[in-house]
Formats: structure tokens, sequence, C-alpha cells
């Protein structure tokens, strides 16, 4: 049959009836819930080997026993229907097999901290472990390997309480293998969330929660890791003891080595530390960080080594406004590489934007600089004590020292940036040291 003179309607109504004929019917499911974005005749619910999702029974072996069937079929999705599951054990995700909710995108329960809202045990898919409390480097509660993924769920620890200081439990999601992912969940209150290292080409995309020791860990990564749309917020408790606790020890991201870690729109909330560069056995980073923040945390930024080909950070948003001695950015005497931040926004008492030590290499430009210098309001914003230092079309918004460069930097270049009320660069560098074309101004009035 040629439909080659067909108007384009009639040439639709052809192809319809052409293939009608092939059109296969599948079944409906035996339960009302279907797995999202996946053929039915590719889903294995969770129901039929036995998950009863109450809540009270340990749904651990009929999970698992899913997954392997799964692997067996040679991949395939295991659906989990709305319940709550509780699990006394760990769950192996096989390679090509996904684990999925029925969530499209990561939701949020503040339930237990604000009267009124959603609780997590009140819609949608969640997960309950109760294995290894106190445990802290026990078996995980979930690991992915190689095209494994788990998506739509929400994991909620029912035996953590939000008004103390939070029992330890193991890594909630371990990465392993070839392109591992987590997509669109709650890790709504972990110890520590999720365990990236160890594997090529992870992705997590779409993950909120607080996790209240450590949000993310990378390692060990030789082809490049992704990380998108990631949240740590206080959900699920803001409770003093709690609260103080996750301010005095949490980690929220913590990158080792990585051969170009992207991540993109990524926040923290209420941690030690927002985003911590480390040195492994395994070396230490170098990424592209495009619109990352870090709020209300002691130091935003710690750098303990990075790689010679750069940390890139753009676009980001950085307060640091709790505890002994907050600062934005701090440059450890540890690292020899190189860190670059464009365009962005620093704000909140701080005692220091910046305090750089080291042999390496650290770059400021176009970023805007709005409160520094503690409460006497002496100190300077940036503050480099060793290597090379560029600070190069910045504004700086309060009449408080700007930089000062001690006697171990060797290079430095402060130019075309914009001061409110007198320059006040300090130099004690006997090194390579450029300054000029800085532009001073009166005291800026203060914001309505």
């Amino acid at each position: 049959m040629s439909y080659a003179n067909l108007p384009r309607v009639c040439f639709a109504l052809a192809l319809f009836a052409a293939g009608a004929a092939a059109l296969t019917i599948i079944p409906a499911a035996s339960h009302a819930d279907t797995a999202p974005d996946a053929p039915l005749s590719a889903a294995l619910n969770v129901r039929d080997f036995g998950a009863k999702g109450d809540g009270a029974a340990d749904d651990t072996a009929a999970f698992q026993k899913a997954l392997d069937a799964a692997a067996k079929a040679g991949g395939a999705t295991v659906f989990a229907p709305r319940g709550n599951y509780l699990f006394a054990g760990h769950l192996n995700v096989p390679p090509a097999v996904t684990l999925a909710g029925l969530w499209n995108y990561a939701p949020a329960h503040a339930g237990i901290r604000d009267p009124g809202q959603t609780k997590p045990t009140e819609d949608g898919t969640t997960f309950l472990p109760t294995e290894n409390a106190g445990k802290e480097e026990a078996a995980p509660f979930i690991t992915l390997n190689t095209n494994s993924t788990l998506k739509g769920v929400v994991i909620y620890y029912p035996k953590q309480k939000e008004d103390d200081i939070p029992a330890p439990y193991p890594w909630t999601v371990v990465m392993r293998g070839n392109n591992p992912a987590l997509i669109d969940c709650e890790l709504l209150n972990p110890y520590k969330g999720i365990d990236a290292s160890n594997n090529q080409r992870h992705l997590v995309r779409n993950v909120h929660g607080q996790p209240l020791r450590m949000g993310m860990w990378v390692d060990a990564i030789y082809d490049i890791g992704r990380v998108e749309n990631v949240h740590f917020n206080p959900w699920w408790s803001m409770k003093p003891k709690l609260f103080d606790w996750q301010m005095a020890n949490g980690e929220a991201f913590v990158f080792a080595r990585s051969d170009w870690e992207y991540v993109l729109n990524t926040f923290c909330y209420g941690y030690k530390v927002g985003y911590k560069f480390a040195e492994s056995k395994t070396g230490s980073c170098n990424g592209n960080f495009l619109g990352i923040g870090a709020d209300y945390c002691q130091t935003a930024v710690v750098i303990e080594q990075s790689e010679i080909y750069g940390l890139l950070i753009t676009n980001g948003e950085f307060v640091s406004v709790k505890g002994p001695d907050p600062t934005m950015i701090a440059v450890e005497a540890t690292n020899k590489g190189v860190a670059r931040f464009v365009n962005c926004a620093f704000w909140g008492e701080c005692n220091q934007i910046a305090r750089i030590d080291g042999s390496g290499t650290v770059g400021l430009s176009d970023c805007t600089f709005v409160h520094w210098g503690g409460k006497d309001g002496k100190r300077a914003a940036i503050q480099a004590r060793g290597g090379t230092l560029l600070v190069r079309g910045c504004e700086f918004m309060q009449d408080r020292p700007q930089i000062q460069i001690d006697e171990g930097v060797t290079r430095a270049v402060i130019a075309e940036n914009i001061f409110t009320g007198a320059a006040r660069i300090a130099n004690r560098s006997k090194g390579s040291v450029q300054i000029g074309l800085n532009a001073a101004g009166p005291k800026q009035q203060k914001q309505q």
C-alpha cells in the first residue's frame, strides 16, 4: 500500500489501521498501583513476592526475592506500591535492576517537625530501615550496582529520635559498579546518606532530606560523576539537642578523589561544613560546581586538598553565621591545588569571607561580599597566608578591611575591585604582588 499521496490525517489513520492487528493488549496488574515510567510487562510487584507494606512485618526477604527474580530475568523494574515497608535487614539491587516506588519527584515530609503537615508514613512508598542501629561501619541499607537504580521512594528511620543526639547507622545508599543511579528520592533522616564512591559515572538527581552526620561522600571516581538538584534541609527536626549536634558534627557534601565531578544546583542548611574537599588514599577532587549553596553553616566551604586541574565553583551562594569562628571559605595549609570562585555571593555575619593557606592557587572573581569582620569589624574579608591569590572584579560592600596578604604568599593580583569606603589592603608579602585599578568609594547607604 502506498501512503505517498494521502493527506496528513488520512496518512495517520492508514498507519493506525495497518498496525491495529499487531497491537498486543497487556492485562492489568494485580494491584491498583502501577510502576511509573515502566511497562507493566517489565515490572515485578513486591506484593506478589510477599511484601506486606504494613509497617510491622519485616519485608526484607520479599524485596530481595523480587530483586533477584528481576536479575534472573535479565533486568527489570521491581515496583513497590504505596505502603510502609519495614526492613530488619538490608537490600542488594543487582545489575540492570531498578527498585522503584510511586514518586515521580522527590517529595518533602515535614510533618514530624511541623504539626499539620504530611508525615512520611501517610502517603507514597516509604522504606523503614531498622538494622544496625549503633553500628556505623556495618552493611549499608541499600547497595546499588552496575546499571541499577533506586527511584521514587522515601527512606525514613523510625527509631531515630528527633530530640536527642542521633544514633549512628551505616550508609543508607551505597553506589558501586558503573552507572548506578539514585533518582527522585527523599532521605528524610539518615545518619549517613549516600556513599557514591568506588564507581564510575554515578548519577544522583533530585534527592532531598536531612542527613545528620554526612550527606554525601564521593571518592575513587575515575570517570565523571554527576550530582544534580540535591538539597539537604532540616525538614525532619530542628529540636535543639539534635540540631546543635548536627551543627557541631555534620558535613553535607564531602568530595575526595574524583576525575571531574559535575555538580549542579545543590544546597545544604545547618552543618558544621557545607562542602568539604578532602584527600583520600586515592587522591583529591577536580570538578565543575554550578549553582551550589550552603546556608547557616559554621564553614560553607573547606578545602583540605584539590587537584591542579581545579575546583571550578560558579554562581555559588554561601552563608556562615554560627560556630566559634564562622568563615565562608577555609583553605587549609595542606592544599596544593587550584580553586576558583566565580560570580558567587557571600553574606551573613561571619568573621571572614576567606582564610587561605597552603601552596596552591585560589581565585575569586566577580563575587559579592556583603558581611564580614566579626564583632569588632577589624578582620579582613580575605586573609591569605600562603600560595597564590587572585581577587579581581569583586565588590566589597562593608567599610571594613578588605584584604590581608601575609608573608607566606608568593604571588597575588588584586585588581579591578570595588570598595565601600577607603581601600584597606595590607600587603606583608615579599613575593610578586600586583595591586591596581581598584575603585574606592563613599560608604554605602543602609538598605531599607
